[in-house]
């Protein structure tokens, strides 16, 4: 992976950094990641904010534009747009939710296999969160307190999802019905609301 595209998948993961922080996290010089930032700025990928600190001059912190977020889109999306609004026109509703039935059966079938020898909350989380690694999402996993927090960077299904929101509906009742009545999850942010990021609180049932 080039330079620049290791940066920009950093900048994606962490939401606003400054260079030096990039520089650390890849090994890299402050001077030669600031010239790849300048150079990506110049693209219009990335843009900066200036942040005061309570002493010493203000951190440069950088963060995707709209374009630089558009360059992990994936490369089907434009397809199941279309390939939603023709099931629409030609079945309905009903035909667009059975479709979206259909995909989330399949899904709940291949997550299930995944995690049949996980014998708890965290174990089935971790697999969980590498199966969403592999599709795309760009997913890690954190400990909240008694609570996981399951971040997902990046959606593969977004401009889909913005078309059928049913989506990601669908996604949300996926893991509720793969984890069990057990445990309660909520959706906290959401990039298809215009956050930067989606993440899941994920916990016992109290």
């Amino acid at each position: 992976m080039k330079s620049t595209d290791r940066i920009l998948h950093t900048i994606k993961r962490e939401g606003s950094v400054s260079a030096k922080a990039l520089a650390e996290q890849l090994s890299m010089t402050t001077m030669g990641v600031r010239q790849h930032l300048q150079s990506l700025e110049h693209d219009g990928l990335v843009d900066f904010e200036d942040i005061r600190a309570k002493v010493g001059r203000p951190s440069r912190h950088w963060s995707l534009t709209a374009r630089g977020h558009r360059r992990f889109a994936d490369s089907h999306n434009d397809l199941s747009v279309v390939l939603i609004d023709s099931v629409q026109d030609v079945f309905g509703e009903q035909g667009v939710a059975k479709v979206i039935a259909q995909r989330e059966a399949a899904t709940f079938a291949q997550y299930q296999d995944a995690l049949k020898d996980c014998d708890n909350l965290e174990a089935k989380l971790q697999t969980l969160t590498y199966l969403r690694e592999s599709e795309g999402y760009m997913a890690e996993l954190h400990r909240d307190g008694v609570d996981y927090i399951l971040i997902e960077h990046h959606c593969p299904i977004c401009h889909a999802a913005k078309s059928c929101p049913a989506l990601c509906r669908s996604e949300i009742q996926l893991f509720r019905h793969l984890l069990g009545e057990a445990y309660r999850v909520e959706r906290e942010e959401h990039i298809v609301s215009g956050q930067r990021r989606c993440t899941y609180r994920i916990g016992e049932k109290t």
